[in-house]
């Protein structure tokens, strides 16, 4: 008995905290699980020369395209239709945003970081987590992506395009592009 309380007690001083868990951030020092890497340099020339650098260009192109492209038809069905109830409906329409993050994100993640909007390579970038080389290359790409994705949905959809404005947003009779400016501005700043 007494060499199994002696185990126990070594065991206890072997893996101690440093805090209780759950209370506060463990102490400081060099025993963390995660090392956060060295921030990005600002212009990296060997990228240009890398086959990875530009297949998460790729990426990000086909991604965006995806994204747009099938966001955007949701949309329009939903707005053509004379009964919302014939629809997808609202709901429908934000799974189709929601799952098409989800699922773009998760197959671009480990080829380019799955970023899918300029705000967030902007927003990494900033971070000091890519070089401006890559910031600037995925933003092109995005864009070229989106610009794409919706020409496609114009292309092959072109009366139900225009009949509906592309898809696009437009704020309620009542409310000016000011309190739509206003209302977007809140609710981004709530969510970060």
């Amino acid at each position: 008995m007494e060499g199994k309380e002696e185990d126990v007690r070594l065991g206890a001083n072997r893996y101690s905290e440093r805090q209780p868990i759950g209370t506060a951030a463990q102490g400081a020092g060099d025993d963390k699980d995660y090392k956060e890497p060295p921030p990005a340099p600002l212009f990296e020339p060997g990228e240009l020369k890398s086959w990875s650098f530009y297949r998460a260009g790729i990426a990000e192109f086909v991604a965006t395209f995806l994204f747009l492209y099938i966001t955007i038809l949701t949309v329009m069905g939903v707005s053509k239709s004379s009964s919302k109830c014939a629809t997808v409906g609202i709901q429908g329409i934000a799974w189709s945003f929601g799952g098409m993050i989800f699922a773009l994100v998760y197959c671009t993640a480990g080829i380019s970081g799955g970023h899918i909007n300029p705000a967030v390579t902007f927003g990494l970038f900033l971070a000091r987590k890519l070089s401006l080389t890559r910031a600037i290359f995925y933003i092109v790409m995005q864009c070229l992506g989106a610009i794409c994705g919706a020409g496609v949905v114009k292309g092959f959809q072109q009366g139900l395009y225009m009949g509906n404005g592309g898809g696009a947003n437009v704020v309620a009779s009542g409310y000016t592009k000011g309190d739509g400016l206003g209302a977007e501005i809140v609710g981004s700043f709530m969510l970060v």
